[in-house]
């Protein structure tokens, strides 16, 4: 964010951006399910420029505010670890110090907000955190969030190829479809099982509007209107899970930054240094290959020797290793490589040990 001349705080009695309260968009989505893209896409929207993205990681060291091309004027926050277990405090915060950053001069006027959750979410921590009648206000920091916020809507992206297997083993997916108010169906273009999932995506949620990601009409900026949401139509479960999240009822949660539920983990592999082009293409090869290894999700950002000030961006969900790419820089002032990996029951190890021995080849320093 690129900071204004400071002009001295306004009494918090005024309300800030405007007269209305600023509307919240969550976007949310299982791993792998394309919701950076869809979220590059909203905000090379000219009427997306005075928009505030929050983008939410799972685990340690942070890879998608790398990939979002957010703009120099554009507030941008990040914040890491699971955000079911920190969702309240995290969000209330980030709209706290937005609110705070306008006040004090640090930004302009902010129209909407759009928070990018990590695909092992659960939605219901969230928008309790928002919504009236959720999660009780502590301290006078909540209440200037809901004087000055509110939750407009939930847009979920679903990945065709990979979201029936996901749904019968994550019950986040299940809740992050069911809170929706539009679900966006992507890589449709690699999928003949598309009329199969409007169906039973119907089903699940006869509230929601589905869009085809890849149809000619599709208009993502309308799915981002202002409104307010509404748990009318939603499936009769919604209203439990949100009053159950009020209890704090996480039975069984591990609170561990990288860790999430029962045996899903992420960890981190950085180096210092940059790999030959086939390094990285047989690392990722090797990691994608196996099938039941128990990888849900790889991301990471690559130093390559034979163009340097060009990294090589890697996603890979479950086995499917997807078309590598370049972007024009490095998105920050650390060149250094990263790679985060998400799993149930990974052996990490091996992978480790892969990615040591490719690093030591290229003669650099390791760190983890």
């Amino acid at each position: 964010m690129k900071r204004k001349k400071a002009i001295a705080p306004k009494d918090d009695s005024a309300v800030a951006p405007s007269s209305r309260t600023v509307p919240v968009t969550l976007l949310t989505g299982f791993l792998g399910a394309g919701k950076t893209t869809l979220l590059n896409e909203l905000l090379a929207d000219p009427a997306m420029r005075d928009a505030a993205v929050i983008v939410n990681e799972f685990g340690s060291v942070p890879i998608d505010h790398g990939l979002v091309r957010t703009g120099s004027e554009r507030y941008f926050r990040t914040t890491t670890g699971c955000i079911c277990c920190t969702a309240i405090s995290d969000i209330r915060t980030s709209l706290y110090e937005l609110h705070q950053a306008f006040l004090e001069g640090m930004t302009s006027e902010i129209s909407r907000v759009v928070i990018e959750t990590t695909g092992l979410a659960d939605p219901a921590p969230i928008i309790n955190s928002l919504i009236p009648g959720g999660t009780a206000a502590i301290g006078l920091r909540d209440h200037i969030v809901a004087r000055h916020f509110h939750l407009s809507g939930v847009v979920t992206a679903f990945d065709v190829t990979s979201g029936r297997v996901m749904l019968d083993s994550f019950i986040e997916g299940w809740k992050q479809l069911a809170f929706a108010d539009h679900i966006v169906l992507t890589k449709t273009d690699l999928a003949d099982a598309t009329a199969m999932s409007r169906e039973s995506l119907s089903d699940l949620n006869p509230a929601a509007a589905l869009h085809d990601r890849n149809a000619g009409d599709f208009d993502l900026l309308s799915l981002f209107a202002e409104a307010n949401y509404s748990l009318r139509g939603k499936p009769e479960d919604v209203p439990g899970w949100l009053a159950v999240d009020r209890l704090n009822l996480h039975a069984g949660h591990d609170h561990d930054i990288n860790r999430h539920g029962a045996g899903i983990e992420a960890f981190d592999l950085t180096f210092d240094g940059a790999f030959d082009p086939q390094a990285i293409v047989t690392f990722l090869e090797l990691v994608t290959s196996n099938v039941h290894s128990g990888l849900l999700r790889l991301k990471g950002i690559f130093g390559a020797t034979d163009d340097p000030e060009r990294p090589v961006v890697a996603h890979a969900v479950q086995h499917r290793l997807y078309p590598l790419s370049r972007l024009e820089r490095w998105p920050d002032g650390n060149h250094a490589t990263r790679v985060v990996l998400i799993g149930r029951d990974m052996p990490q190890r091996p992978i480790r040990d892969l990615f040591d021995t490719l690093a030591s080849q290229a003669g650099r320093k390791v760190y983890r």
